[in-house]
């Protein structure tokens, strides 16, 4: 199927602007607010049949509910959720909507440290009332402990999630939530030790996984009949847990991804170290899924539940394999639709007639909807509407080797309008995890230093996802090390290549790459100018304390991953202190920018203080900025804005682009 435009002109225009580099450079870029501020759509969600859609439109810090009819643009329904924290937005029927909100939060009562809680609120469009989710339900707190499921039950659709027992009873029960009242009714029992479970589509509990951190292991547990599950395999799992991730193809098997390389017959995979199973509920058999690429992330049909495929990270955007053919098929007319841009998955409808998919490669973010029966793509909003594709600055994939030989992947970002790199100036732009990974697509963070004149490193340095087990089980015990100095060699690479200046680079990172933004100056002297370090982590031995002190054990499953990925041996290892910036702040060799949110409830604020006091004490230049209401993710667009403006000033200062 070929799709059309609606507005083809409009289209055409944006398609060519989000393909071609300008020829010159872009004399006006956009004010940095423009890349700061949040999206201007958060989340968008078509109703089961199509005919209605919901989104969440931010203006500055205000979010609001807006219900619009597709075929005449009437807004059924507009409700203001002013800053609250949008975490997701789905359907509940034809006439209600759910949105996810977070506040950070302590619950002084159970003993529960300030983190962050997630909240439901059910809008009736027919009413516009709402109802909160677990309100009224006697005994359980308002709050949402793990995600919200919307299934059909014999009295209509109904929410099933976990809430948290205040009667000190160590439950966290399933509930079946009335969305007309948000009720809720206790249907399956658990307790603290279930980690996960799975609901089939009429939302019935076929499978629950286990995990007793004293002893160490997981366990998978099947239904065997209502409310009632054997417990059917278990593995030890001091660090890494396999986790369940919904029904598989058919109603009564789940997907299981385990560490189980004896099941992989033909050798095959051993490389991801966890595979990918089907399981049986109803006979315990396990069966590898056959996926030609291992997805890092599932597709399941929007009505049935079941399985229909998956979705990668490659070099040139998220790629999907669909294991249904139909669906395959469906997908495939969309990406010869949308060719070069590589389509995400957003949205669709239970018919799979209706898709709402986004793009952001070559642009700052295009939400478009593809009618199979109309055999037309019409434009719906833009991500950053006030940047345009001209201002993108063109990011290209880019391969090295460390120095002792190990490829590593990246991304390379231009400013915008350079139609080649010679000579620039460079930000190393670490990402966080460090278990995770930088993709290809609109990164404002990136986009904003290009828009200043800068070249942008983003690396996926060793310890990263994406690449194998043994590429991320490669960055155990190498902070400060070779993790560190896999983002350094990539800048002596671009160095080789003349693309960029080796004398004008700085570092910059949020949370681990915070981390790694802190010790460029202070573990890998010589390579950078200056640092901006965002939410990152300065004293690792105090960090870890921190952890073990937030109500978990001295040897839990937490402290054991942090211990694992840092290379220590045990809890207050002092062999830690050799890879903390704080504890060398007399070696550093460039200034630093230190910015934090005091709502941090993941790396606390005390990481940027204490390393502010070492740099200080050794008479090194430092700024530390303290954000007032600010969570670890930049969730709140006037903290974001000061934090970018901030940065840029301070890079400009120390490392000006011209």
């Amino acid at each position: 199927m070929i799709f059309r435009c609606a507005r083809g002109a409009a289209l055409a225009v944006v398609l060519m602007l989000g393909g071609q580099a300008a020829s010159a450079w872009a004399d006006d870029p956009p004010p940095l607010e423009t890349y700061s501020a949040m999206p201007a759509i958060e989340f968008m969600e078509l109703s089961p049949e199509g005919a209605l859609m919901a989104r969440i439109t931010v203006v500055g810090e205000e979010r609001a509910l807006v219900v619009t009819r597709l075929a005449t643009g009437e807004h059924l329904a507009a409700a203001v959720v002013g800053e609250a924290k949008v975490r997701d937005l789905r359907w509940i029927g034809q006439d209600r909507v759910l949105i996810v909100t977070s506040q950070t939060r302590a619950i002084p009562i159970l003993g529960v440290p300030k983190s962050e809680l997630y909240f439901g609120l059910v809008m009736d469009l027919r009413t516009r009332k709402f109802a909160q989710v677990l309100s009224r339900t006697d005994g359980v707190l308002s709050v949402l402990y793990g995600p919200a499921s919307v299934r059909p039950t014999d009295d209509g659709q109904a929410i099933f999630v976990r809430g948290v027992s205040v009667e000190g009873n160590n439950r966290v029960d399933l509930y079946r939530v009335d969305p007309a009242s948000g009720r809720g009714r206790s249907v399956t029992d658990m307790d603290w030790d279930v980690s996960d479970y799975v609901l089939d589509a009429d939302g019935q509990v076929i499978a629950t996984a286990e995990y007793d951190d004293r002893r160490r292991r997981w366990a998978l547990k099947l239904a065997v009949s209502r409310n009632r599950f054997s417990e059917t395999w278990t593995i030890d799992a001091p660090v890494d847990t396999p986790a369940l991730l919904g029904m598989g193809r058919t109603p009564r098997t789940i997907i299981v991804s385990a560490h189980r390389p004896e099941l992989a017959v033909d050798g095959s995979g051993a490389e991801t170290g966890y595979l990918l199973f089907e399981v049986n509920v109803d006979t315990g058999e396990w069966t590898r899924l056959p996926f030609e690429h291992h997805p890092d992330s599932l597709v399941h049909h929007p009505r049935t539940r079941l399985l229909v495929g998956g979705a990668r990270n490659a070099d040139d955007g998220v790629r999907y394999e669909f294991l249904d053919a139909p669906t395959g098929a469906r997908w495939a007319a969309i990406e010869r639709a949308f060719a070069s841009k590589a389509p995400q998955l957003v949205s669709w409808t239970d018919d799979l007639k209706k898709v709402v998919v986004f793009t952001d490669v070559g642009e700052s973010g295009l939400y478009q909807i593809v009618d199979f029966d109309r055999g037309v793509a019409d434009i719906l909003a833009d991500a950053y509407p006030a940047i345009p594709a001209a201002q993108v600055g063109a990011t290209r994939s880019i391969r090295y080797e460390a120095a002792d030989g190990l490829e590593i992947h990246g991304y390379l970002t231009l400013p915008p309008g350079a139609e080649k790199a010679a000579g620039l100036p460079l930000v190393v732009l670490a990402h966080g995890g460090p278990a995770s990974q930088d993709v290809i697509g609109f990164d404002w963070w990136a986009q904003a230093l290009a828009s200043r004149g800068y070249a942008v490193l983003q690396a996926n340095f060793r310890g990263s996802t994406g690449y194998g087990l043994a590429f991320m089980e490669a960055g155990y015990g190498e902070w400060g090390r070779k993790m560190q100095t896999d983002l350094s060699d990539g800048v002596r690479w671009l160095a080789e290549q003349g693309w960029v200046d080796p004398e004008r680079v700085c570092i910059v990172g949020a949370s681990y790459g915070g981390y790694a933004a802190m010790a460029g100056p202070t573990l890998d002297q010589g390579v950078y100018r200056c640092a901006v370090s965002v939410g990152g982590v300065s004293d690792l031995r105090r960090m870890v304390s921190w952890e073990a002190s937030q109500g978990a054990r001295r040897d839990s499953q937490v402290v054991r991953y942090w211990n694992r990925f840092m290379g220590a041996e045990k809890l207050n290892d002092r062999a830690l202190d050799a890879l903390s910036p704080a504890r060398l702040a007399q070696t550093a060799d460039g200034p630093m920018l230190l910015i934090h949110g005091r709502d941090d409830t993941v790396v606390p604020i005390e990481q940027s203080r204490i390393m502010a006091n070492a740099l200080r004490d050794a008479g090194k230049p430092v700024e530390l900025i303290e954000l007032a209401g600010e969570d670890h993710w930049m969730s709140r667009a006037e903290t974001r804005q000061r934090m970018l403006a901030e940065m840029v000033r301070f890079l400009e200062t120390h490392n000006p682009p011209d």
